[in-house]
């Protein structure tokens, strides 16, 4: 009998899988640190409100949410 031949491994920077399954994390991961410079670099601006009128009373806790969020409880 003869024996099945055996593949030789290769280094794990030859196999064609390893790219996709190391590149798409990595893809993702910088990615993130670019939209976080990019939140950095340019935040939102406090919401400028009026005064409250009577049908204003309803969206005022998110407006206030809103703002704390964005300036970090400064106001």
């Amino acid at each position: 009998m003869s024996e099945a031949p055996t593949q030789a491994s290769r280094p794990w920077w030859r196999e064609p899988m390893m790219y996709l399954v190391v590149g798409g994390p990595l893809t993702v991961v910088i990615a993130s640190f670019f939209t976080l410079s990019l939140a950095l670099r340019h935040p939102d601006p406090p919401v400028q409100t009026r005064q409250v009128a009577a049908d204003d009373v309803a969206e005022q806790p998110a407006i206030t949410a809103r703002n704390h969020a964005a300036t970090g409880g400064q106001r």
